[in-house]
């Protein structure tokens, strides 16, 4: 009797002659998976495609560090003329690396539909959007420190002029396109060990020829001389040849002049962040 009590139950759902209660508990129980909808996959492979542009930049970021580093020491045994820490090119690397590394991770997130990549994606790009409004409070609260963080930097371009071809490259772009030279005059060239005057090099006593106001000789063939011998003129011999104002205070004023500029710049980037976190947020709710 026990035994009947027990299959009671069960033999009256069994004997249902349409079977409709199954049906209904396989239903409860085995719900079908929604299917996303058109505007989901539009937001998918808009979300792909944008991280696939940042990861070809970051990749070509990557490749111009990489190339700046191998440039120099093209050799594996050969010894490095300026020490891997201190290298600019390896700020490429880092920059180039880092966003290449979170793009893919946004690219397979948005086409596997990963829940757990697309959360370390949103997660990177709150670490970077923390990072640039940090930069952004320290660029205000410490501008004295930072004029002198750039002065310091100025003065070991100089010192260092011959040592680092990325380093003699900014130097020339920056005194050529600023009308100036040295650090806040033209004499601050006479730190540097090649063009002091007592070094016994063709360079003592003179100054880069990006210092000159007219590099070319004949109109257009660069004359990398027309600088040497330009510490031993006085002011007014040197300000009929040379660029005899600092960069110091030139850089200072052009850094001013492009404050919207460079504001734009980065309200941009933090748009086009904003951007890509809202696309991955809209997959991650599809997922």
């Amino acid at each position: 009797q026990a035994s009947r009590l027990v299959e009671l139950p069960y033999s009256s759902f069994d004997d249902d002659d349409d079977g409709n209660v199954a049906e209904q508990d396989s239903e409860v129980w085995n719900p079908d998976p929604p299917k996303p909808s058109p505007f989901s996959h539009c937001v998918r492979y808009l979300a792909f495609l944008w991280n696939l542009l940042f990861l070809l930049l970051g990749l070509l970021i990557l490749a111009v560090g990489v190339w700046g580093l191998l440039a120099k020491n093209p050799l594996p045994g050969g010894e490095r003329g300026v020490p891997l820490g201190s290298d600019p090119m390896l700020l490429f690397v880092l920059v180039g690396l880092g966003a290449s590394t979170v793009s893919l991770t946004g690219c397979l997130g948005a086409v596997r539909a990963s829940p757990c990549l697309l959360r370390f994606f949103l997660g990177a790009l709150l670490v970077f959007g923390g990072l640039e409004v940090l930069g952004g409070l320290l660029l205000l609260l410490a501008r004295r420190r930072l004029r002198d963080a750039l002065r310091d930097l100025l003065l070991l371009c100089l010192l260092r002029y011959q040592e680092d071809p990325d380093l003699q490259f900014l130097v020339d772009e920056v005194q050529r396109s600023l009308q100036c030279c040295g650090l806040e005059s033209y004499r601050d060239w006479e730190s540097n060990p090649y063009f002091n005057c007592s070094s016994p090099g063709a360079q003592a006593c003179g100054v880069p020829a990006s210092c000159c106001q007219d590099p070319l000789q004949n109109g257009s063939v660069p004359n990398l001389q027309c600088g040497f011998g330009g510490l031993g003129l006085g002011l007014a011999a040197a300000g009929a040849v040379l660029y005899v104002g600092g960069c110091e205070a030139a850089l200072a004023m052009w850094l001013r002049g492009q404050a919207g500029a460079i504001a734009t710049g980065a309200i941009a980037l933090v748009l086009l962040e904003a951007v890509g976190a809202l696309l991955a947020l809209r997959v991650l709710g599809d997922v």
